[in-house]
């Protein structure tokens, strides 16, 4: 998230939260309408990044979450591969296919908004 993020507020110029402050915006108003503009396809760049990791991760996380399914903190890896240990093939395949598409979405929201983004910078 931070690699993602850091890139942007060293580019950022300055003059751009001190013009919002001669024209009177609050600290609130400069940060929703110049800081997180510039902010947000990083934001989602690193939130994308940081989903991709976390459907990816396996054995760090199955020791983390517990795997307690009476309190609700099992891992979409770990619930695919008892299926798969119990010979339940379709029930591992539609959740895999579930987890793909929610993947894919994700993915297809972060280039949406970088092309949005790449043609908003490029017209300034």
């Amino acid at each position: 998230m931070v690699r993602s993020i850091q890139p942007v507020l060293e580019t950022l110029d300055p003059r751009y939260e001190e013009a919002a402050a001669i024209l009177g915006a609050g600290k609130f108003h400069t940060f929703r309408k110049v800081i997180l503009p510039e902010l947000g396809p990083a934001l989602l760049t690193g939130f994308g990044l940081a989903f991709a990791r976390g459907v990816g991760e396996y054995g760090s996380v199955i020791y983390i979450s517990g795997n307690n399914a009476r309190n609700q903190t099992q891992v979409v890896s770990y619930v695919i591969m008892q299926k798969l240990n119990y010979v339940d093939y379709p029930g591992a395949t539609a959740i895999a296919l579930v987890m793909l598409f929610l993947s894919f979405l994700v993915l297809l929201l972060v280039n949406m908004v970088q092309v949005h983004q790449a043609k908003r910078t490029s017209s300034l």
